[in-house]
C-alpha cells in the first residue's frame, strides 16, 4: 500500500505525511528521516495517485511496483543510474506495453528509484490490498 507516502517536487526522494498543520502537511523524509513542512506552493504527488502511461490503460505505481517485486523475486531494481538503454530494457520487461513516447527515461529513473526506497525502508507491501477492495470486502 502507497497510502501516505508523498512525492514533492524539488526534493530527493519520498516522503511520509506525519500530520496537518495549518497552512502545510508535516513530513517525514524515508532517506534520513528528518520532518520538514511542505506547503500547497509546492507540487505534492500522493504515490497512490500515480500511474504510468501505457499503450491501452494507464497502470497504477503500485502495480508497477509488485512487476518489478515480482520480477525481482523480493530484491531490489537496478539501480536508476544505469544507462538509458539498460532502464529503457528493463522497464519494458517488467511494463511490457509502457508508453515510450510518454514515459521517459527520468520517469523509469523515479520509478526505479522509489521503489528501491522503499524497499529499504521496507514500506512496500506487493500482498496489500487496494482500499476500495477491502471496503467492498466489509460490506
Amino acid at each position: 500500500m502507497l497510502k501516505g507516502i508523498l512525492a514533492i517536487s524539488g526534493q530527493r526522494g519520498l516522503f511520509k505525511l506525519v500530520s496537518q498543520a495549518k497552512n502545510s502537511i508535516i513530513v517525514e523524509s524515508l532517506i534520513d528521516g528528518k520532518k520538514m513542512p511542505a506547503y500547497a506552493t509546492s507540487r505534492i504527488s500522493a504515490l497512490e495517485d500515480i500511474s504510468i502511461y501505457t499503450e491501452d490503460e494507464d497502470v497504477k505505481l503500485f502495480d508497477v511496483f509488485k512487476a518489478i517485486y515480482e520480477k525481482e523475486n523480493g530484491g531490489m531494481a537496478i539501480s536508476p543510474k544505469s544507462s538509458s538503454n539498460e532502464l529503457k530494457n528493463y522497464f519494458e520487461e517488467v511494463l511490457p506495453l509502457y508508453d515510450k513516447d510518454r514515459v521517459y527515461v527520468s520517469d523509469i529513473k523515479k520509478v526505479l528509484g522509489w521503489y528501491n526506497l522503499l524497499m529499504e525502508t521496507e514500506l512496500f507491501d506487493p500482498n496489500a490490498v487496494e482500499e476500495e477492495g477491502e471496503e467492498a470486502a466489509e460490506d
